[in-house]
């Protein structure tokens, strides 16, 4: 688990630290019709990571229910990769973001609510906690913390694109 939270923590500060930067018109702009804003990913990534709170928090009130074996082994690693574009669910599409130092405000806020919640349960009742991914399908409490790390990964990707794109390096 400290593993997990070590990896949620660098790339959560390595996106803090991206975006710090930016002013708040390049923060908010699309860099194309159809791409996200900066603004617009980290509100996604804010309303994925309640989402996940949430869900997890209803999960835990429930008794304990542990996973067959196979359904342990998905891998979240997978959701990192940017080789496959994937269309987010209605609930966590952004829509009306907020200006930047709220949506920022607004991530660490998340961030520490669901360290908080891993630090409460720990890794033996979050292994005992089912979680429905909407493509990756039921896993763990566990494996679900692993999958918020890895989709912030992909989403810091998909910021540096696009920071690339607005400063003119990317068509």
């Amino acid at each position: 688990m400290n593993r997990i939270l070590q990896r949620l923590d660098t790339t959560h500060e390595r996106l803090l630290a991206t975006i710090a930067a930016i002013e708040q018109e390049s923060f908010s702009r699309r860099p194309a019709e159809n791409n996200w804003s900066i603004a617009e990913v980290v509100h996604h990534l804010c309303l994925v990571e309640d989402r996940v709170i949430k869900d997890l928090e209803k999960a835990l009130s429930k008794p304990p229910r542990q996973l067959p074996f196979m359904r342990r082994l998905v891998p979240t690693a997978i959701v990192a990769y940017r080789l496959i574009r994937v269309k987010a669910p209605q609930a966590v599409t952004p829509t009306n973001p907020p200006h930047k130092e709220e949506a920022i405000d607004n991530f660490k806020a998340a961030r520490a609510k669901l360290k908080d919640l891993c630090q409460s349960h720990g890794r033996q009742r979050l292994n005992q906690t089912t979680f429905k991914h909407p493509f990756l399908g039921e896993i763990n409490g566990v494996a679900t913390i692993s999958f918020v790390g890895y989709h912030e990964q992909r989403h810091y990707k998909q910021i540096r694109e696009i920071i690339g794109k607005l400063n003119g390096r990317y068509k």
